[in-house]
């Protein structure tokens, strides 16, 4: 057990580390008005309407208010900082994984 947790610690540090700075400031949020289908990954009615979708490499995000969200690898590494219009947003991420959204007061982990 202890071999594979840390066999996955170092797979993950070696996938983070793919992500350079210059793959990172091409991930950028965009609108969309693709309906989202899914089970959303916090409670909405806790998080002031906001809801947060992760799949096939896309993190989606439903606000009906202007938010400022940070997304982070789940070693602490800055992907994406950006305020977003109210509506639907999403971001195209290179790679699958776990990531932290962060949106106020809110942070939630996403795997996709």
């Amino acid at each position: 057990m202890r071999k594979m947790k840390r066999l996955l610690a170092i797979l993950t540090l070696v996938l983070a580390m793919g992500y350079g700075s210059a793959a990172m400031a091409e991930v950028q949020w965009r609108e969309t008005n693709r309906e989202v289908q899914g089970k959303t990954w916090n409670d909405p009615r806790t998080s002031d309407g906001v809801e947060i979708y992760g799949s096939r490499g896309t993190i989606t995000i439903v606000t009906p208010k202007r938010i400022s969200v940070r997304v982070y690898t789940i070693l602490g590494q800055l992907v994406s900082q950006a305020t977003l219009q109210p509506g639907t947003s999403e971001l195209r991420l290179g790679s699958r994984g776990i990531y932290l959204v962060k949106i106020g007061n809110i942070t939630q982990k996403v795997a996709i």
